[in-house]
Protein backbone atom coordinates (compact mmCIF):
# COMPACT_ATOMS: atom_id res chain seq x y z
CA UNK A 1 0.00 0.00 0.00
CA UNK A 2 1.20 3.54 -0.89
CA UNK A 3 1.95 5.04 2.77
CA UNK A 4 1.09 8.84 1.29
CA UNK A 5 -2.13 7.46 1.26
CA UNK A 6 -2.68 6.11 4.64
CA UNK A 7 -3.72 9.44 6.18
CA UNK A 8 -6.20 10.43 3.39
CA UNK A 9 -7.95 6.53 4.16
CA UNK A 10 -7.53 7.26 7.79
CA UNK A 11 -9.14 10.72 7.70
CA UNK A 12 -11.75 9.19 4.89
CA UNK A 13 -12.98 6.85 8.00
CA UNK A 14 -12.70 9.05 10.68
CA UNK A 15 -15.47 11.23 8.13
CA UNK A 16 -17.87 8.54 7.76
CA UNK A 17 -18.02 7.20 11.56
CA UNK A 18 -18.78 10.86 11.79
CA UNK A 19 -21.71 11.17 9.13
CA UNK A 20 -22.79 7.95 10.39
CA UNK A 21 -23.01 8.91 14.62
CA UNK A 22 -26.50 10.13 15.67
CA UNK A 23 -27.95 12.08 17.83
CA UNK A 24 -30.45 11.15 19.68
CA UNK A 25 -32.34 13.95 22.00
CA UNK A 26 -33.74 12.76 25.39
CA UNK A 27 -36.55 14.54 26.88
CA UNK A 28 -36.09 14.90 30.23
CA UNK A 29 -39.37 16.49 30.81
CA UNK A 30 -42.59 15.73 27.85
CA UNK A 31 -45.87 17.17 28.28
CA UNK A 32 -45.76 17.99 31.56
CA UNK A 33 -48.52 20.31 32.99
CA UNK A 34 -50.09 20.64 36.50
CA UNK A 35 -51.06 23.69 38.60
CA UNK A 36 -50.13 23.66 42.41
CA UNK A 37 -52.64 26.52 44.34
CA UNK A 38 -51.68 28.34 48.01
CA UNK A 39 -51.72 26.26 50.39
CA UNK A 40 -51.18 23.24 49.06
CA UNK A 41 -48.37 21.13 49.47
CA UNK A 42 -48.13 19.35 46.43
CA UNK A 43 -45.76 16.16 46.02
CA UNK A 44 -43.75 15.00 43.08
CA UNK A 45 -42.88 11.09 42.68
CA UNK A 46 -41.10 8.49 40.42
CA UNK A 47 -38.03 6.53 39.79
CA UNK A 48 -34.47 7.80 39.61
CA UNK A 49 -34.14 9.46 35.94
CA UNK A 50 -37.63 10.57 35.75
CA UNK A 51 -37.34 14.15 35.22
CA UNK A 52 -38.30 14.76 39.24
CA UNK A 53 -35.14 17.22 39.63
CA UNK A 54 -35.32 18.81 36.27
CA UNK A 55 -38.92 19.67 37.02
CA UNK A 56 -37.78 21.23 40.09
CA UNK A 57 -35.23 23.46 38.55
CA UNK A 58 -37.57 24.66 36.31
CA UNK A 59 -39.82 26.01 39.04
CA UNK A 60 -37.20 27.48 40.76
CA UNK A 61 -36.37 29.03 37.52
CA UNK A 62 -32.27 27.37 37.87
CA UNK A 63 -33.30 25.99 34.16
CA UNK A 64 -35.31 27.15 31.10
CA UNK A 65 -38.05 25.33 29.78
CA UNK A 66 -36.61 23.94 25.95
CA UNK A 67 -40.35 24.45 25.25
CA UNK A 68 -43.61 25.62 26.98
CA UNK A 69 -43.86 27.96 29.55
CA UNK A 70 -43.72 27.99 33.65
CA UNK A 71 -46.05 30.63 35.26
CA UNK A 72 -44.52 31.12 39.00
CA UNK A 73 -46.50 33.56 40.95
CA UNK A 74 -44.27 34.82 44.26
CA UNK A 75 -40.90 34.46 44.82
CA UNK A 76 -39.70 31.10 45.06
CA UNK A 77 -36.78 29.64 47.81
CA UNK A 78 -35.50 26.59 46.04
CA UNK A 79 -34.02 23.92 47.84
CA UNK A 80 -32.92 21.84 45.07
CA UNK A 81 -29.85 20.68 46.42
CA UNK A 82 -28.13 20.13 49.75
CA UNK A 83 -26.23 23.29 50.90
CA UNK A 84 -27.67 25.30 47.52
CA UNK A 85 -27.48 29.03 47.87
CA UNK A 86 -24.62 28.48 50.78
CA UNK A 87 -21.17 29.23 50.21
CA UNK A 88 -19.17 27.11 52.40
CA UNK A 89 -16.08 29.71 52.84
CA UNK A 90 -18.89 32.04 54.62
CA UNK A 91 -20.19 31.63 58.43
CA UNK A 92 -23.74 30.80 58.63
CA UNK A 93 -24.46 34.41 60.06
CA UNK A 94 -22.92 35.45 56.53
CA UNK A 95 -24.89 32.55 54.62
CA UNK A 96 -27.95 33.70 56.31
CA UNK A 97 -27.72 37.44 54.89
CA UNK A 98 -26.55 36.61 51.68
CA UNK A 99 -29.54 33.60 51.15
CA UNK A 100 -32.07 36.24 52.05
CA UNK A 101 -30.86 39.25 50.07
CA UNK A 102 -30.92 36.84 47.16
CA UNK A 103 -34.13 36.66 47.54
CA UNK A 104 -35.44 39.90 47.92
CA UNK A 105 -34.94 40.16 51.79
CA UNK A 106 -33.51 43.16 53.32
CA UNK A 107 -30.00 42.53 54.64
CA UNK A 108 -30.84 44.47 58.26
CA UNK A 109 -33.99 41.75 58.33
CA UNK A 110 -32.02 39.13 57.82
CA UNK A 111 -29.54 40.05 60.68
CA UNK A 112 -32.48 40.56 62.72
CA UNK A 113 -33.54 36.72 62.26
CA UNK A 114 -30.11 35.16 62.49
CA UNK A 115 -30.95 34.21 66.06
CA UNK A 116 -34.30 32.07 65.61
CA UNK A 117 -33.25 30.56 62.01
CA UNK A 118 -29.92 29.10 63.81
CA UNK A 119 -31.82 28.28 66.45
CA UNK A 120 -34.42 26.03 64.71
CA UNK A 121 -31.56 24.61 63.12
CA UNK A 122 -30.01 24.18 66.18
CA UNK A 123 -26.37 25.40 64.95
CA UNK A 124 -26.30 28.20 67.30
CA UNK A 125 -23.03 27.28 68.90
CA UNK A 126 -21.77 27.34 65.00
CA UNK A 127 -23.17 30.44 64.02
CA UNK A 128 -19.81 31.91 62.88
CA UNK A 129 -18.00 28.87 61.92
CA UNK A 130 -17.32 28.35 58.35
CA UNK A 131 -20.17 25.79 56.87
CA UNK A 132 -17.83 24.18 55.02
CA UNK A 133 -16.91 22.12 58.36
CA UNK A 134 -20.95 21.57 58.83
CA UNK A 135 -21.98 17.67 58.42
CA UNK A 136 -24.87 17.53 55.72
CA UNK A 137 -27.30 17.18 58.58
CA UNK A 138 -26.20 20.91 59.64
CA UNK A 139 -25.96 22.41 56.30
CA UNK A 140 -29.75 20.45 55.46
CA UNK A 141 -30.92 21.98 58.76
CA UNK A 142 -29.67 25.51 58.54
CA UNK A 143 -30.58 25.46 54.91
CA UNK A 144 -34.16 24.37 55.79
CA UNK A 145 -34.40 26.67 58.25
CA UNK A 146 -33.22 30.31 56.07
CA UNK A 147 -35.60 28.99 53.46
CA UNK A 148 -38.65 29.02 55.12
CA UNK A 149 -38.26 31.69 57.91
CA UNK A 150 -38.20 34.37 54.69
CA UNK A 151 -41.61 32.72 54.22
CA UNK A 152 -41.20 32.70 50.02
CA UNK A 153 -44.88 32.46 47.93
CA UNK A 154 -43.14 29.34 46.91
CA UNK A 155 -40.81 26.91 48.22
CA UNK A 156 -39.06 23.60 46.51
CA UNK A 157 -37.53 21.04 48.25
CA UNK A 158 -35.42 18.26 46.32
CA UNK A 159 -35.07 15.38 48.63
CA UNK A 160 -32.85 17.84 51.36
CA UNK A 161 -35.51 16.21 54.13
CA UNK A 162 -33.86 13.00 53.67
CA UNK A 163 -30.60 14.09 55.63
CA UNK A 164 -32.15 14.73 58.34
CA UNK A 165 -33.24 12.61 61.68
CA UNK A 166 -36.99 11.86 62.23
CA UNK A 167 -37.18 14.87 65.23
CA UNK A 168 -35.62 17.10 61.96
CA UNK A 169 -38.15 15.89 59.59
CA UNK A 170 -41.28 15.83 62.27
CA UNK A 171 -40.15 19.82 62.56
CA UNK A 172 -39.76 20.04 58.98
CA UNK A 173 -43.30 19.00 58.43
CA UNK A 174 -44.65 21.35 61.03
CA UNK A 175 -42.83 23.95 59.53
CA UNK A 176 -43.94 23.70 55.90
CA UNK A 177 -48.07 22.95 57.57
CA UNK A 178 -46.80 26.17 59.46
CA UNK A 179 -45.96 27.58 55.38
CA UNK A 180 -49.14 26.72 53.84
CA UNK A 181 -51.70 27.57 56.40
CA UNK A 182 -50.02 31.25 55.64
CA UNK A 183 -50.97 31.08 51.74
CA UNK A 184 -47.49 29.87 50.24
CA UNK A 185 -47.33 26.51 47.88
CA UNK A 186 -45.17 24.39 48.49
CA UNK A 187 -43.69 21.14 45.74
CA UNK A 188 -41.78 18.54 47.46
CA UNK A 189 -39.30 15.86 46.11
CA UNK A 190 -38.91 12.90 48.02
CA UNK A 191 -38.28 8.64 48.25
CA UNK A 192 -40.06 8.63 51.55
CA UNK A 193 -43.67 7.69 51.01
CA UNK A 194 -45.00 7.50 53.91
CA UNK A 195 -44.03 11.45 54.93
CA UNK A 196 -45.34 12.78 51.90
CA UNK A 197 -48.79 10.39 52.62
CA UNK A 198 -48.46 13.07 55.84
CA UNK A 199 -48.00 16.13 54.36
CA UNK A 200 -49.29 16.40 50.65
CA UNK A 201 -52.86 17.13 49.43
CA UNK A 202 -52.21 16.67 45.90
CA UNK A 203 -49.27 14.38 43.94
CA UNK A 204 -47.67 14.08 40.42
CA UNK A 205 -46.21 10.43 39.63
CA UNK A 206 -43.52 10.95 36.93
CA UNK A 207 -42.27 8.11 34.79
CA UNK A 208 -39.59 8.99 31.84
CA UNK A 209 -40.54 12.54 31.57
CA UNK A 210 -44.11 12.02 31.17
CA UNK A 211 -47.37 12.10 33.88
CA UNK A 212 -47.81 8.83 34.44
CA UNK A 213 -50.56 9.36 37.65
CA UNK A 214 -52.20 12.83 38.82
CA UNK A 215 -54.37 13.99 41.65
CA UNK A 216 -55.45 13.08 45.25
CA UNK A 217 -52.31 12.58 47.18
CA UNK A 218 -53.71 8.95 48.74
CA UNK A 219 -54.47 7.55 44.98
CA UNK A 220 -51.52 8.56 43.31
CA UNK A 221 -48.46 7.66 46.23
CA UNK A 222 -50.84 4.53 46.56
CA UNK A 223 -50.30 3.47 42.77
CA UNK A 224 -46.87 4.07 43.16
CA UNK A 225 -45.88 2.25 46.36
CA UNK A 226 -47.51 -0.98 45.12
CA UNK A 227 -46.45 -0.41 40.71
CA UNK A 228 -42.86 -1.12 42.62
Amino acid sequence: MDRTNVGTIKEAAVRTIRRQRKVEWIHALDGVSFDVARGEIFAVVGPNGAGKSTLMKVIARVLPPTTGRVIVRGQVAPMIELGSGMNPELTARENIILYGSMLGRDPRHMRERVGPIVEWAGVEEFVDVPTRSYSSGMMGRLAFSVATDIEPEVLVVDEVLSVGDKAFRAKSQARMNQLINGGSAVVVVSHSIEMLKNLATRAMWLDRGRIKMLGPADEVLGGYQTSG
